[in-house]
This record gives C-alpha cells, sequence and structure tokens, in this order.
C-alpha cells in the first residue's frame, strides 16, 4: 500500500477545464481559475509568488509523462502477457487473471485501447483496439446483467466516437434494447442482479448509473424514443431512494418487485450497511454528472454537487486524496486504498467542474480532480513499465468483504485513470 498521511494538505492550482466530446465550459472556469491564482498569489505576497514558480511541474507534463507511461506498460502487457484473446481484468497472487465471458469488466481493457489511442493517435492502440473490441460482439444480446453498458460503450462507443466505423453503431443500438429488458415499470429501476429471492428480491446498485448512458445514446441516435425515458425513470428512482442526507449513498437497495416499494437498503460491497463505500460514492457522481450532461436535468447536477461536497470534505479522506476503499472502513490508516474510486472521481470531478454554475464551486472540483490526477499519475500509485502485470495503477481494491482483488490493479481503474488524463489534457 501507499505511503498513508491523514492530515489535510493544500491543493494545487488548477488549469482550465474542458471535457472532450461534451459540451465544454472551459472558457468561463479557465478565466475565473486565472483570477482566483493571481488573487491568491497577490494575497499571498512574494513568498506565494516564489513559491508558485517552485512548484510542482504544470500539469500538462505530469499527464503527458503518464499518457507515456501508460502507453509502455500496456506495450509490455500485449507483447508480453498470455492474453490469448482474452481481457485482462487484474493481476493478483503474483498471476494475470484474464476474462471474457459472463464478466461485466470485459469492456475496460478495449476502452483502454481506445483510450490510448486517442491520446497518441498512434496506429497500433487503433489496429489492438479494434480486435479486441469484436470479441466483444456477442455482448450486444446479453440481457442476463446491467453492464452491458459498461461492455459496449467503453469498447464499442469509444470506436464509434473516435473512428466513424459505422459497423459499431448496431451493435450499441442492439446493446440497448438488451439492456432495456431489465427495466420494469412498477419499480422504476433497470434490475441488476438475477439472485435467488433468498438473497435479493430486485436488487439495484449504484453502480448501474453508469449504464444509463447507453440508453441516452441510443435514444439520441435511433432507437427508441422510451430508452430514454428508461434511463431518467432510473436515475429518478435511484435518486428518491439511494441517497442519505449527507449525500453519500447506499450499495444496494432492494425493492419488492411486484409493488415497487423499497424493503431493505444494504451494502454487498461495502464494510457495512451504513457505510460509504469509496467506490460506490465515484459511481454516483460519475453517474449524475454524466446525466446532466445528457438531459440538462438541473437534479442530476444538483446531486453531483451534493455527492462531491461529501468526497471532498470528508474528514477520513487521505491528504493524497486517493480514498480508503470505505470510508469508513475499521482499522484506519491501516487499511486498503482504492485507486480506482480515485480515478473515477477525478475523471467526473474535471467534467462537473465545467458544469457548475458557481465559479469558486467549478475552481474547487478542478483543482481536487487535479491533486488526485497527480496523486494517482505519482510513482506511489503508477507502475513501472514491466511490473505491475502489465497494468497501469497499482493499489486498487475490487471487493474487499469477498476478500477479491485488494490491494492489486484493476483494469477499470486504467480505464478511468486514462480517461481523467484526457479530460485534463483537453484544458490544454
Amino acid at each position: 500500500m501507499p505511503t498513508i498521511e491523514t492530515a489535510s494538505s493544500a491543493l494545487p492550482a488548477t488549469r482550465a477545464i474542458a471535457q472532450p466530446n461534451h459540451r465544454p465550459h472551459g472558457r468561463r472556469l479557465a478565466g475565473f481559475q486565472r483570477a482566483s491564482l493571481l488573487l491568491g498569489l497577490l494575497a499571498g505576497g512574494s513568498h506565494a509568488l516564489v513559491a508558485a514558480s517552485e512548484a510542482a511541474p504544470p500539469l500538462r507534463e505530469v499527464v503527458q509523462r503518464a499518457l507515456n507511461t501508460s502507453a509502455k506498460q500496456y506495450e509490455w502487457m500485449l507483447a508480453s502477457q498470455p492474453l490469448q484473446g482474452r481481457m485482462p481484468r487484474t493481476f493478483e497472487h503474483g498471476k494475470l487473471v484474464t476474462v471474457l465471458e459472463r464478466d461485466w469488466t470485459v469492456g475496460f481493457f478495449p476502452g483502454s485501447l481506445w483510450l490510448l489511442y486517442q491520446g497518441t493517435r498512434d496506429e497500433k492502440w487503433r489496429t489492438a483496439a479494434e480486435r479486441y473490441t469484436r470479441l466483444l460482439e456477442p455482448e450486444q444480446r446479453n440481457t442476463r446483467t446491467h453492464d452491458v453498458g459498461f461492455i459496449l460503450n467503453c469498447s464499442y462507443g469509444n470506436g464509434l466516437r473516435l473512428t466513424g466505423d459505422a459497423s459499431y453503431r448496431p451493435v450499441l443500438l442492439t446493446g440497448a434494447v438488451s439492456l432495456a429488458t431489465r427495466f420494469s415499470p412498477t419499480v422504476g429501476c433497470i434490475k441488476s442482479w438475477d439472485r435467488a429471492p433468498t438473497e435479493y428480491t430486485y436488487a439495484v446498485i449504484i453502480d448501474n448509473m453508469m449504464n444509463l448512458e447507453l440508453l441516452l445514446w441510443a435514444a439520441r441516435h435511433g432507437g427508441d424514443a422510451r430508452l430514454r425515458e428508461i434511463a431518467i425513470a432510473h436515475a429518478d428512482t435511484t435518486l428518491a431512494n439511494h441517497f442519505r442526507p449527507d449525500g453519500s449513498t447506499f450499495h444496494v437497495v432492494d425493492y419488492d418487485g411486484a409493488t415497487g416499494r423499497v424493503l431493505r437498503r444494504i451494502t454487498h460491497q461495502g464494510t457495512a450497511d451504513s457505510s460509504a463505500w469509496a467506490r460506490g460514492q465515484a459511481w454516483a457522481l460519475y453517474g449524475y454528472t454524466m446525466m446532466f450532461r445528457e438531459t440538462r436535468e438541473v437534479r442530476y447536477r444538483d446531486i453531483a454537487e451534493k455527492v462531491a461536497g461529501f468526497l471532498m470534505g470528508h474528514p477520513r479522506l487521505p491528504a493524497d486524496k486517493v480514498p480508503y476503499w470505505d470510508f469508513d472502513a475499521p482499522g484506519q490508516p491501516n487499511v486498503p486504498r482504492d485507486s480506482s474510486a480515485a480515478a473515477i472521481m477525478s475523471s467526473a470531478l474535471f467534467e462537473l467542474a465545467g458544469f457548475a454554475t458557481n465559479p469558486a464551486a467549478a475552481a474547487r472540483y478542478a483543482a481536487f480532480a487535479e491533486a488526485q490526477l497527480r496523486s494517482l499519475a505519482s510513482p506511489a500509485y503508477l507502475a513501472e513499465p514491466g511490473t505491475n502485470g502489465g497494468f497501469i495503477l497499482k493499489h486498487a481494491t475490487g471487493n474487499h468483504p469477498k476478500k477479491s482483488e485488494i490491494d492489486v490493479p484493476i483494469n477499470y481503474g486504467d480505464y478511468y485513470f486514462l480517461e481523467a488524463l484526457l479530460r485534463a489534457k483537453s484544458a490544454g
């Protein structure tokens, strides 16, 4: 695990934020950030000016170095690891774990290859991304899981966005229809898991917010308009039933499928039903920021900002802004971190900064996202090429209660780290 710090630390000054491929507010935010930085330096006098000149390297340099390291790492993975037409998921107990069928993470590796192509424009990444994306074509008809959005959006969605390959479009549209089969108008949500009634009745997890983007995309690109209605219904039902007054979220809400009544609010991967599982909070932040981007409904931005406030101001957030696997995990500070949660948070906050109407809040989100990204791009979390099983980030936590994937690299951590780098890079 990385060195643990618990004291607060000052956030570095941030650069302007603009979101690639989404409607940015970068110029307004950039002007505020430059002004606030100047005022802060003037208020601090000459000592502050000298300190600023001797501060950490510019974010653009940090981002470029991290992208270069990430590319070298994945080059090594592709050349040296026995993938054999499967997707690398983690490196645990000294062994590479690969997956393909019936695994919710299979879209993240091809997605990361697409993001490396976006960041470098090197055709070798496009070639690799196309190869691994095609392996997921059968997933378009997968009605067994809510994770079709993760699986197809990261792979085929990025492929279509970056290349315009028309053959990707029908796969995404079919996948959206498959995902919609899991929606219940009675509950108002897409069912997350098919489990025995003795375990769950109609489980909906906060992670599911991430899959709604596929439905919204499909409704805009030739799919049934009902797909948008399903996404909004799910987001609204989750907004009503998943959140606590402080802005944190439960992991699982179990509904009565016949009546839509909430039966219980529990955890599956957190330390307790009442705890704040770190990655779950990150999914909520990202999911509702995305919902605001796609719908412009203010209630979604409002809850995203409330979650951001909970996370950024949490008294048990370490100084490097990389959270413990659960904010309420016992034994702190000697418990595992979750670098994947930090990567998701950083990417989401870069985007939320462009949507905030309060300039001070926008600057706070951008500064916090930068601080997290700098931590993740440091040797404490960024692996040296040829180590870490070929994965980019160290120190993620998958499912701590099940003693699975603890303090290891995980493919979704890499994906959202690369996305955060690209969002930071787009700031110029």
